[in-house]
């Protein structure tokens, strides 16, 4: 049985377990030993903890948390526009994480290729696959969510597309692709900026990473 499943059928019966906290001290075939922090798990939600003194303390992983003040908005308009945006980030942000991680992937990877040639066929290859996973999604994109989704890959990858473009492809596809962009109004080029024209883009995204929205 891989670790894995060890670790899910774990998660089952410990969710399953009539109290709050199972603790675990066996030691082949020997009387349990007692230690002045012996390791335990809670439920439901299967955390490690620790006693210490009379109390418990569950031990766990705790993401940075932003609070933002409330939003007061003008106009019955400015709410329609808010909420326009947060469902436009819910939708792309999803995908600018998605090719951060190709790129990070696509780039390790081509590191440990052994020449140039190499190096450009699978770049072809890739390209050929992302067309054909990415396009279908694309397509259903707005206009304004295009401009939105290029400025969420730049906040996840602190590069332009028009930069991730010409590192991996070459200058010349970069000013193509750029070009191809600007017939849509759009820019490869266009910078985020999340402390000044994008300050609000970047709240929903943070608050909707948080789950918050």
């Amino acid at each position: 049985m891989s670790i894995a499943i060890m670790k899910i059928w774990l998660a089952l019966i410990l969710l399953f377990l009539s109290t709050s906290i199972s603790v675990q001290s066996q030691q082949m075939g020997k009387k349990p030993e007692q230690t002045s922090k012996p390791i335990i798990y809670l439920t439901p939600n299967v955390y490690t903890a620790v006693i210490i003194g009379n109390d418990t303390v569950a031990c766990m992983y705790l993401t940075d948390f932003i609070k933002y003040s409330p939003i007061r908005h003008a106009s019955a308009h400015e709410v329609i526009l808010y909420n326009r945006l947060v469902r436009d980030v819910k939708k792309t942000l999803p995908f600018a994480k998605e090719v951060s991680q190709i790129i990070i992937e696509t780039y390790e990877y081509m590191e440990t290729l052994p020449d140039h040639k190499a190096k450009q066929k699978h770049l072809e290859k890739m390209e050929k696959h992302l067309k054909e996973v990415y396009t279908p999604k694309m397509k259903k994109l707005t206009r304004s969510q295009g401009q939105l989704l290029m400025k969420l890959i730049d906040r996840e990858t602190n590069s332009s597309s028009y930069h991730i473009v010409e590192s991996f492809m070459g200058s010349f596809k970069a000013f193509t692709y750029n070009a191809f962009a600007g017939v849509f109004g759009n820019s490869l080029k266009k910078r985020y900026n999340p402390y000044g024209e994008d300050q609000m883009i970047e709240r929903i995204a943070v608050l909707v990473e948080q789950g918050a929205i």
